[in-house]
């Protein structure tokens, strides 16, 4: 459980729905640390990809977990397509959800760099690592929606994937994050839902702050 003197804001939702950016800017604003408990996964399942692993060998995926360094993670190796697939898969397994679950809570209990707070995103931040979190926001979006965003990410990139392609690895995902036993992604009791599907940023961020400035008051 998180401190007292620590605040904690949880931000919660599946791929692409707009919470990474959100979280960002969020912790900005209120001077937070900042962490992307996402990309803690995707680094495991980059891990495990490039020792030439398969992502589904839970031994594999519980080694490259404990060896994990946040400070030598690859930020764009881990955006790809193929990372994003192997942290949903070794995500679902509760050995390396265990492993990489102290992390997060001592970083929400302790925030680097002496902030008195800090904001998390993920997919069971709200319900899970920090359930006692001062403000909890569920931010999704329709999968078609965070399709074309993911197209229009990796497009930048330099990637030839289909817009329709990814859709399906939404849908796909979705289901396996909502469905998988250990930690299932779906909104805290007490979370707002926030939904982004006809929202800027800008827009997002406002109602957000809306929401967490009433939630700390």
């Amino acid at each position: 459980m998180t401190r007292a003197t620590s605040t904690v804001i949880a931000i919660d939702g599946p791929a692409a729905s707009g919470k990474g950016t959100l979280a960002r800017k969020l912790a900005r604003h209120y001077d937070f640390a900042y962490l992307d408990t996402g990309s803690l996964y995707r680094a495991v399942g980059q891990a495990v990809l490039a020792a030439g692993g398969n992502p589904a060998d839970e031994a594999a995926a519980l080694a490259a977990a404990k060896a994990l360094d946040v400070n030598r993670i690859d930020e764009r190796a881990i955006r790809s397509r193929e990372a994003g697939e192997a942290a949903s898969i070794v995500a679902a397994m509760p050995a390396v959800r265990a492993a990489i679950l102290h992390f997060q809570r001592n970083f929400a209990t302790n925030p680097p760099g002496g902030k008195d707070g800090a904001v998390l995103d993920g997919r069971d931040i709200g319900t899970v690592v920090c359930p006692e979190a001062k403000a909890k926001l569920f931010v999704t979006a329709s999968p078609e929606v965070r399709a074309q965003r993911r197209w229009l990410e990796l497009k930048v990139s330099g990637s030839a994937v289909g817009e329709a392609q990814i859709l399906d690895d939404i849908r796909e995902r979705d289901q396996r994050d909502a469905e998988r036993a250990a930690s299932p992604m779906k909104p805290a009791a007490d979370a707002y839902l926030l939904d982004t599907s006809n929202l800027s940023i800008e827009a997002a961020f406002g109602a957000a702050v809306a929401i967490i400035d009433k939630a700390m008051s």
